[in-house]
Order: structure tokens, then C-alpha cells, then sequence
């Protein structure tokens, strides 16, 4: 069984990658609080103890499947994505406001299409992100994710080239780290 504290266990990377069990623990902690206390709304007393039980306890979970590690809570990337994020929920609108116009104007184009799209990220993290990104915004969904690749089924040629043009690639790989 791999304790919080244990430092140097098998998954951790490595001593050069940054990954501090502790400090992975108090961010999957934090970040299960934020989200407990951003759904829940309350803040009785009685509520806030059983919310916290119910942290500690996921996060004893966590530490008992060996889930803490750099993927599993990758604080590593948290700024980045949060610079990532308006750029992409930017994206979905763009993306929203065309697929409504081709549904109400049927003058406009549909012509639906199966591509790869290369992907330029070195972690399994990365590139789920990336494949869904591209779910994410409306006319293009990933179908399959391989390494180094990922089939995309498109609305329209413009929504291919979208996602043909990389920039999306290029900001997820900035979230991971690579510039």
C-alpha cells in the first residue's frame, strides 16, 4: 500500500518530475472542497462536517488505489489551464453559433467527413485533453485517439480545417508544458 508520504514509489515519476505525494494529496483535497463547496451551496455547520468527511474519505480512497500521482492530480498543469480555458470556452461559442446557423439555413453547407489529425502532445494527459477539446466544440467530435493520432468525424470542410490548423494542438501542448 503506497502511503501520502511516501516518496520514491514506482509511480511517481522519477526524483526529477516533480511529483510530491503530499502536495498532490492537499490538491486533490482542495480541489474536491472547491468543487464540494461550489455544487453544494450550503454552509451549515452539520453540512460543512459531512462535506469534509466525504473528502477525506475520497481522498483515502484515492491514496489506497494509488491514484495520486502526477496524472491522476496534475497540479502541474492548473495555471496553464486556466489560461487555456477561456480560449477554448471562446472556441465553443464560435463553434455553437455556426452549427446553429447550418441547422437554420439550410443554404449552407453539410458535408460531414472522417480525418486524422495528428497530435502533438507527449502525455496520455495531453491528448485527452486534446481529443476533448475537440468534443468539446460543437461540429467535431473524436472517434478514436492512437498515439500520435486522432480520428475526427467533422460537420463541415471549415470545421476540419479548424482543427487541421493546429492551434488548438498548439495551446493544448503549452498546457502540458511544451512550448
Amino acid at each position: 500500500m503506497t502511503e501520502l508520504g511516501n516518496v520514491g514509489s514506482e509511480n511517481d515519476g522519477g526524483a526529477g518530475s516533480g511529483y510530491r505525494p503530499v502536495i498532490h494529496g492537499v490538491g486533490l483535497c482542495l480541489a474536491l472542497t472547491v468543487c464540494w463547496l461550489l455544487l453544494s451551496g450550503y454552509f451549515q455547520i452539520l453540512l460543512l462536517g459531512l462535506g469534509a468527511a466525504s473528502i477525506l474519505f475520497c481522498v483515502w480512497i484515492a491514496v489506497r488505489m494509488d491514484l495520486i500521482d502526477h496524472e491522476g492530480v496534475p497540479l502541474h498543469i492548473t495555471w496553464a489551464g486556466l489560461r487555456y480555458l477561456p480560449w477554448l470556452l471562446w472556441e465553443i461559442v464560435k463553434a455553437n453559433i455556426d452549427v446553429a446557423r447550418r441547422v437554420i439555413a439550410p443554404s449552407l453547407p453539410i458535408s460531414p467527413s472522417l480525418f486524422n489529425a495528428s497530435v502533438s502532445q507527449k502525455t496520455d494527459l495531453g491528448q485527452v485533453i486534446y481529443a476533448n477539446s475537440i468534443t468539446l466544440t460543437p461540429g467535431t467530435v473524436s472517434v478514436n485517439l492512437d498515439p500520435g493520432v486522432i480520428l475526427v468525424h467533422a460537420l463541415h470542410d471549415g470545421a476540419a480545417d479548424g482543427v487541421l490548423e493546429g492551434e488548438m494542438d498548439k495551446r493544448v501542448s503549452q498546457v502540458e508544458g511544451q512550448d
